[in-house]
């Protein structure tokens, strides 16, 4: 059971790097400093894909869905970090990364066909694009979610509709008098594969810009969920 969450500022930032710097995408079109390439698209997979996003039924309202470079995965570093991408035109979508695109280079995106769509005709099989990472428009508290297995033993824990990309997750049984380190894992659960000997626990989730919030009492409880106060 939620007891209560805390939201605190680091006092530094820690960067958010997706790729190399971006060069202009057509003639007459200055996208924002980011990274150009090109955009594909695909059927699309939120519940299947390599973010593991299998509690997220639909996105967040005016959020598309993309699969990211593997050549940037990092670990799924970047699952759940939105993205504005802009098209051959000038228009602009944001999407969230939830899945894997092994193929892809630093500046391709492989967009769900919906976004695809909004920035140029699908007949065109690849457009040009740009993308530079921005926050989620997100207002709803984030979630944490524990992976089916989890107990005081084996502990896997994820962090959903989070509002900027999740740099750590790390626990405390002691009332957070100390914090101890997960690890995060490809599938985008952060993991300690010998658990923390304890039914509950307090979790500190930290974003790449050096925001905490902290939700104490968590369960460990197998495929479980607790949703804090707040977000990032």
């Amino acid at each position: 059971m939620l007891s209560r969450t805390a939201i605190t500022f680091a006092s530094a930032a820690l960067p958010l790097v997706f790729g190399s710097p971006v060069a202009n995408i057509a003639p007459g079109v200055s996208p924002r400093d980011g990274v150009s390439g090109t955009s594909t698209f695909y059927g699309g997979n939120l519940n299947g894909g390599a973010c593991s996003f299998t509690t997220m039924s639909s996105l967040p309202s005016g959020i598309y869905g993309t699969a990211f470079s593997g050549s940037s995965w990092d670990n799924a570093a970047n699952c759940g970090a939105c993205l504005e991408v802009t098209g051959p035109s000038g228009n602009s979508i944001t999407v969230m990364v939830v899945d894997k695109c092994p193929e892809c280079d630093a500046g391709h995106l492989d967009l769900f066909q919906d976004a695809f769509a909004v920035l140029g005709a699908t007949s065109a099989g690849e457009l040009a694009t740009s993308y530079t990472p921005v926050a989620c428009p997100i207002t709803s508290p984030l979630v944490l979610h524990n992976k089916s297995g989890t107990s005081a033993y084996w502990f896997s824990m994820q962090v959903v509709n989070h509002g900027s990309p999740v740099a750590s997750l790390e626990v405390s049984t002691d009332g957070g008098a100390t914090w101890q380190a997960t690890t995060r894992s490809d599938y985008n659960f952060f993991e300690n594969q010998s658990g923390f000997g304890k039914d509950t626990v307090d979790v500190r989730v930290t974003s790449t810009g050096g925001k905490s919030v902290v939700v104490n009492g968590v369960s460990v409880t197998s495929d479980s969920s607790v949703t804090a106060a707040g977000n990032f």
